[in-house]
């Protein structure tokens, strides 16, 4: 069975309608037919809102790779991690072009590169470039708004993280990298 039948199946909306659930299924299916390789959609059990890869990678628990603070709770510092079931620092929305945490929701997502990490948590700011985005569904890309060649992307090995994994977040030339890397879901 193809990824997207077993999307529209786990998907059916009931006649009272879940427009949460529904956004979720336009927002997945249509990052899953714009990238043809994925391995396996994951099956994202984080509350929404919330920004995951559209491909499943090799996460071992198939829970889907998530934004995240680096560390439990708040940190300054962000990765791409298992999401987790229970959400929190896993959770981020996309917000008026700016990619905000929600359990932190006076900071936002900012290309902060240096030698620790590419992204930043920082406190948001609307003026500030290193804070605005760019999220093309068609495609699954999360692009900087100054440069939309450039996508966020998940680093290319995963490694443990307690009981879950992590992966490097980090800046990729969208032509180059590979689909799944690059491909994102983001989910209201």
């Amino acid at each position: 069975m193809s990824v997207i039948s077993v999307e529209c199946e786990r998907c059916a909306i009931k006649e009272d309608g879940e427009l949460k659930k529904a956004l979720y299924c336009v927002a997945t299916a249509t990052a899953t037919c714009a990238g043809a390789a994925h391995a396996e959609a994951p099956d994202i059990k984080t509350a929404a809102p919330v920004i995951h890869l559209a491909d499943n990678l090799d996460e071992k628990d198939n829970l889907g790779w998530c934004i995240d603070t680096l560390g439990r709770g708040f940190g300054e510092r962000l990765q791409a991690h298992s999401c987790k079931p229970n959400g929190g620092d896993v959770q981020f929305e996309l917000d008026a072009g700016m990619i905000r945490s929600v359990a932190f929701p006076e900071y936002c997502m900012a290309l902060a590169p240096n030698d620790d990490t590419t992204f930043a948590l920082v406190s948001c700011d609307a003026t500030e470039s290193s804070q605005q985005f760019s999220y093309e569904p068609q495609t699954g890309n999360i692009t900087l708004a100054a440069d939309d060649a450039q996508c966020v992307a998940v680093g290319g090995e995963s490694r443990s993280a307690g009981p879950y994994m992590s992966r490097v977040l980090t800046l990729a030339d969208c032509a180059e990298a590979p689909a799944e890397l690059v491909q994102w879901v983001v989910v209201p």
